[in-house]
């Protein structure tokens, strides 16, 4: 646990949990970052902030979709953040809580990254303080938003990367790998998708301001924040669309391809047909047919071929089928 409480203007760090309820008792605005699970880290979540069983459950389980209850006292938030090892391939939900009271604030992630970032800018971390509970949550969640763009920027890249290779590599035996990074891009985005639609309508109760611990001041900021998350779902739902786009394209390409070889090796048929048939009229062996004792026949027959051939093969090509 690390905690940090605003005494007479100043933020003080502390790891104990008593140094903490006595702060707790005393009325100062303090914020908690739970780490590990310990009986004396649920004895000060449920005796010294009054947090509900549940709630203390929802902090340490783990959740795939985010979560907003209003408690008498407090607020609990559960939205997802961006792990920094997230990629196009395999964005990785980090579970955020969030308990936001008059007095304190509570969080809990697993890797401590969105905490250790808010702590590294210890001035806003005590204006934030300074300016109530609300302002700090505020802080916290707008990091939370900010850890998707550079996400978003991957998959613009990724995709316009795909509709290049699209074209170049679709109905080749290059083209199997293309089409395995467009499956997991469609995953990416789904999975992607799953959690950021539920988040945003958390968001936008926060930017409504429907619960008091949220204050007057701070609702045009938590709206703000709400309007760079809508950008996050539009973009994650656009470049769905394009990764499905990019699959169809895929699709049409190689069949494309595929009705070129067929379209070419139909007019190869097709030119053999008739040099087939002057083999097998000059291949019967009836002793009445006169160019089987002429001197000049084979040739003949070649060169018959050969002109057979050639016409077929400028007519196609007048037709622009060649």
């Amino acid at each position: 646990m690390q905690a940090r409480i605003l005494d007479n203007g100043v933020v003080r760090a502390t790891n104990s949990p008593a140094d903490v309820a006595k702060a707790h008792e005393a009325g100062l605005v303090l914020w908690v970052d739970l780490e590990t699970r310990t009986p004396e880290l649920d004895r000060l979540l449920a005796e010294t902030f009054k947090i509900h069983s549940l709630t203390i459950e929802d902090i340490w389980a783990s959740r795939l979709l985010p979560k907003l209850d209003d408690f008498d006292g407090y607020l609990y938030i559960l939205v997802h953040a961006l792990d920094h090892s997230s990629s196009a391939r395999d964005p990785k939900p980090l579970e955020l809580d969030i308990v936001l009271s008059a007095t304190f604030v509570i969080t809990h992630d697993s890797s401590g990254c969105v905490a250790e970032q808010v702590q590294a800018n210890a001035e806003r971390l005590e204006r934030a303080l300074a300016k109530g509970t609300g302002w700090l949550v505020h802080a916290i969640v707008d990091l939370v938003v900010d850890r998707y763009l550079p996400l978003l920027d991957e998959f613009d890249d990724q995709i316009e990367k795909l509709e290049k290779e699209v074209v170049q590599k679709a109905g080749t035996p290059e083209g199997t790998p293309v089409l395995e990074r467009i499956f997991a891009i469609k995953r990416s985005l789904q999975a992607l998708r799953r959690f950021t639609i539920h988040q945003r309508e958390i968001l936008l109760r926060l930017s409504r301001r429907e619960f008091d611990e949220i204050p007057v001041d701070a609702a045009p900021f938590f709206r703000d924040v709400y309007d760079h998350f809508v950008r996050v779902t539009d973009l994650a739902e656009s470049y769905r669309e394009l990764a499905s786009g990019a699959l169809e394209a895929y699709l049409s390409v190689q069949s494309n391809r595929m009705n070129e070889i067929m379209k070419t090796l139909t007019l190869v048929s097709t030119v053999m047909l008739p040099l087939t048939f002057i083999a097998g009229v000059y291949g019967m062996n009836f002793k009445n047919m006169p160019e089987l004792e002429w001197t000049y026949g084979y040739p003949y027959a070649l060169a018959l071929m050969v002109v057979v051939g050639t016409a077929f093969a400028i007519w196609f090509r007048r037709k622009r089928w060649l």
